[in-house]
């Protein structure tokens, strides 16, 4: 009864926000980020595009902030049809199927490039297929960021004994939550919304985030220090309920998909000129930035890697093969 009662709430939300048209297709995109997060342009981009190619006949409607609810909130709205489409962080799907842990594991990937091409490879295709018995579509990736570490305590943070009983925010990811208790900290999973007036009132030391959202959330402004940790690349996974999108024409469908990877192809652009202009400004607001040294990152990844490695044991083997080939 409860979760009818929230399903109805948030079906009367949306409804008091969207602008009812003649449109034979709406689409409501709800996702958790801020409005000046590059997701949030990506989004407003394939807006632009899908409503353009198809002459309006589809419309789109996004809700950002939350509107919605948390990642987890998002993935049942669309698995219900209260919204259309979503882009939750990829590692919370994990609480359906825990293959999808694994492009999100501590130092998973060297870099940004290496991510990039599994994702968009066999290894990343085999993810988007699981979502099908969820009732779900999986369209593609955009992206979180690579995660890096903000305190208020022991900083700068240099050495996994700096996190040595911070209390700091993850995701109710379990990898995560593993990995910052082998680094020693006291991780608290929160809602992204909640995060910033948590490190205000001290109700924790610290986070972790890609730079698009620590800088789009402010958080610096409640931070002493950033550390350039690299830990985690971490992805949006694009969903559709599936009952919408498999009603679709082929060229509704294929309108969607072409506008989705225009997008996501801006939002790479985006990051690629905003991240040093947002590191700049973070260290231009007072905040201690720190890159670490190639020795300080080997002594977190040698911290991590026995999390790592027990969740890579517990994959299915044909995901770690794709994984393994595309690197």
């Amino acid at each position: 009864m409860k979760k009818m009662l929230l399903n109805t709430l948030l079906l009367l939300a949306i409804s008091s926000s969207v602008n009812f048209s003649f449109a034979k297709t709406n689409i409501r995109v709800g996702h958790g980020a801020t409005d000046s997060f590059h997701m949030h342009k990506a989004w407003i981009k394939f807006k632009e595009i899908v409503e353009k190619e198809s002459n309006n006949e589809i419309t789109v409607d996004i809700f950002p902030n939350g509107q919605i609810g948390g990642d987890l909130e998002l993935i049942e709205s669309t698995q219900s049809g209260i919204i259309e489409m979503t882009s939750p962080t990829a590692e919370v799907m994990s609480g359906w199927d825990s293959a999808f842990s694994v492009p999100g594991l501590p130092y998973m990937f060297q870099n940004r490039e290496e991510a990039l091409k599994a994702l968009y490879g066999e290894f990343g295709d085999q993810l988007l297929k699981k979502v099908e018995e969820f009732g779900l579509v999986g369209l593609g990736w955009m992206e979180t960021g690579i995660r890096n570490i903000t305190s208020n305590r022991n900083c700068p943070v240099n050495q996994p004994e700096n996190l040595k009983g911070v209390k700091i925010r993850t995701m109710q990811v379990d990898a995560h939550i593993d990995a910052f208790k082998a680094l020693g900290a006291t991780p608290t999973p929160m809602s992204f919304n909640e995060v910033y007036s948590a490190l205000q009132q001290g109700v924790i030391d610290a986070q972790e985030n890609p730079l698009g959202h620590i800088y789009s959330a402010r958080f610096y402004e409640v931070q002493k220090c950033v550390t350039l940790s690299n830990h985690v690349y971490s992805t949006h996974i694009v969903l559709a309920n599936s009952e919408f999108f498999n009603q679709l024409s082929d060229k509704n469908k294929e309108i969607i998909k072409t506008a989705l990877k225009q997008a996501i192809d801006y939002q790479q652009n985006v990051i690629a000129n905003e991240e040093q202009e947002q590191i700049n400004a973070i260290r231009n607001a007072g905040v201690t930035v720190t890159e670490l040294t190639p020795e300080q990152s080997l002594a977190f990844q040698k911290a991590v890697a026995p999390v790592r490695e027990k969740y890579l044991k517990s994959a299915d083997p044909s995901l770690i093969e794709s994984l393994n080939k595309a690197k």
